[in-house]
């Protein structure tokens, strides 16, 4: 069968399952493109790692937006936390937001931890989300509370507390992983660029285990696949 030219897989010489497999590998397990191109390899599939990485980099935007899109309206309590990446022997701060289940929100990559970067982080969380959250859940640092008067948010219940913010904290970890992995981050940009692509993908495949019995996940998980399925079909590419 000839594939259109509008698709994004046409002219591949694999398959658009192969090549989504590739990709979903590359994304939600913390595996380098070597790692991919072995895997591949162990199932007949012979490609480089180079080849992988240019998969990654070719669709994994078209297919975080059409999951981002999927998604349902997350939840009503936010927690928002901040990690310090070095890049280039240089500190940069991650925001990130999670609701209470450990879905991420949204992620911003700046130079500061002061007032003016917490403002900007609300604000695009804000401006992403469909609904206004109730309860605001946050660390012991003061630009939060400092951002949240300046931008009016005087409704919602900011909790101020270490040892409630242990879910954004964790919220880290898979970045922290794919770090080590990747060895190392070239730029602030290839930072937020792989966040915002990875988040989405890493959502599709979370399943809160304080939530679902072990049938539960597994369908969850068969349900999962059929949706990465549907959003990575070279019909809707």
């Amino acid at each position: 069968m000839i594939e259109p030219c509008s698709s994004l897989y046409h002219r591949h010489r694999y398959s658009s399952e192969i090549i989504a497999e590739a990709v979903r590998l590359c994304f939600r397990f913390p595996l380098s493109f070597r790692m991919v191109e072995d895997m591949l390899a162990y199932r007949g599939i012979f490609v480089t790692y180079k080849t992988v990485y240019k998969w990654a980099e070719k669709f994994r935007r078209a297919n975080a937006s059409k999951i981002r899109r999927r998604t349902l309206r997350l939840g009503y309590k936010w927690h928002l936390d901040e990690c310090v990446i070095s890049i280039k022997g240089e500190h940069h701060v991650l925001w990130r937001a999670v609701d209470q289940d450990g879905f991420v929100l949204d992620v911003l990559v700046q130079k500061r931890r002061n007032t003016k970067a917490a403002r900007r982080f609300i604000r695009k969380l804000l401006s992403g989300q469909s609904a206004a959250h109730r309860v605001m859940v946050t660390d012991k640092l003061g630009s939060y509370g400092a951002a949240n008067r300046e931008i009016g948010l005087t409704v919602c219940d900011h909790r101020q507390h270490k040892g409630l913010n242990n879910r954004a904290e964790n919220s880290h970890k898979p970045i922290r992983r794919r770090e080590w992995v990747m060895k190392r981050l070239k730029s602030a940009r290839h930072l937020q660029r792989f966040a915002s692509i990875h988040d989405p993908i890493y959502n599709l495949h979370y399943f809160p285990r304080n939530h679902f019995t072990s049938a539960d996940r597994r369908h969850l998980r068969q349900s999962a696949m059929q949706t990465w399925r549907e959003v990575a079909d070279r019909k809707s590419a």
